[in-house]
């Protein structure tokens, strides 16, 4: 399977919420496994398919040498907030303290179509809400408290990759969050 381009802060893709899968074919199962192999060489905890610019609900994660896949995913999530560094492989070098609950559910199906349940903690939690966050056009920096966003904001206009995208014509927009973080977006 052919590593695809990641797409970077700025592309619109990212900020537009992805249609739920209906076929579980091999079109599906080339995906996962083109996420997978994206993920893994890039390499980070977890990929979406609107991040190599496909916008369908399935993600992949890699945590504690555990490889994963999800399809049409929804999350139930703990009470308890951890907080913690993130970052994305669509924000090159950027890495902020974000807020998370400490335990995820998640639903959904693997690419045979077969329902299957995930339960993480700590980091595995995470790694679910942010790819799930990224199915819902939402993305990290929409999860930091405001003077963090500020600041991750500055850094990025002062990156190399954002200064690149900005001259190739990309507007650059940040949308709030219509899930609940717990009040910590205000």
């Amino acid at each position: 399977m052919p590593i695809q381009e990641i797409r970077l802060f700025g592309d619109p893709v990212l900020l537009t919420p992805a249609s739920p899968v209906i076929d579980f074919d091999k079109e599906l199962r080339t995906l996962v496994a083109d996420l997978t192999e994206t993920m893994l060489e890039a390499p980070g905890a977890g990929l979406a398919a609107p991040q190599i610019g496909v916008p369908l609900r399935v993600f992949t994660w890699h945590v504690d040498d555990v490889l994963g896949h999800l399809v049409n995913p929804t999350l139930v999530l703990g009470d308890e907030i951890q907080e913690g560094e993130e970052g994305c492989l669509s924000f090159p070098e950027l890495s902020y303290l974000t807020p998370r609950a400490m335990r995820a559910v998640a639903h959904g199906f693997n690419m045979f179509g077969e329902p299957i349940s995930i339960d993480g903690s700590e980091f595995l939690a995470r790694a679910l809400q942010h790819e799930t966050d990224h199915l819902d056009g939402i993305l990290f920096i929409d999860r930091m408290l405001p003077e963090d966003r500020k600041l991750a904001m500055k850094e990025i206009r002062e990156s190399e990759w954002f200064n690149q995208a900005s001259q190739s014509g990309q507007q650059i927009s940040i949308k709030e969050s219509p899930h609940s973080i717990f009040g910590r977006n205000t």
